[in-house]
């Protein structure tokens, strides 16, 4: 299917539900990265970078890897504020900062990737 086959209301649905995977793999990612480190940081970038990839390859357009980033980085900047009694999900250590940069650095790859030509049936 061709871009111009896609509609707009279905593009922008999917960009909301993009959005919505990227808040959701923001918390999930930010739990499991302090819970089982190192290896969690790993699954958590691996699965960020899934989903940044994946959006990409789902919408053909760099919007897609942006509606999951933002979602991305709104939950995990979110996350990472704490709360008035000082409790909080990132304990401040190098792990955190990884997941964080990581983060970033696999959207920005991920959005400057070459969009693939699709075949002609």
């Amino acid at each position: 299917m061709s871009d111009a086959a896609v509609s707009p209301g279905v593009r922008y649905v999917s960009y909301a539900v993009l959005l919505v995977l990227g808040a959701l793999v923001g918390i999930a990612g930010s739990l499991v990265q302090a819970a089982w480190f190192p290896g969690g940081l790993l699954l958590a970038l691996l699965a960020t970078a899934a989903l940044f990839y994946g959006g990409l390859r789902a919408t053909g357009t760099q919007v897609g890897v942006a509606s999951a980033a933002g979602g991305w980085l709104v939950a995990v900047i979110l996350l990472s504020l704490g709360r008035p009694e000082g409790d909080g999900v990132f304990g401040g250590g190098g792990g955190e900062l990884l997941f964080l940069f990581g983060g970033m650095a696999l959207a920005v790859m991920c959005a400057t990737l070459p969009r693939l030509s699709r075949p002609t049936p």
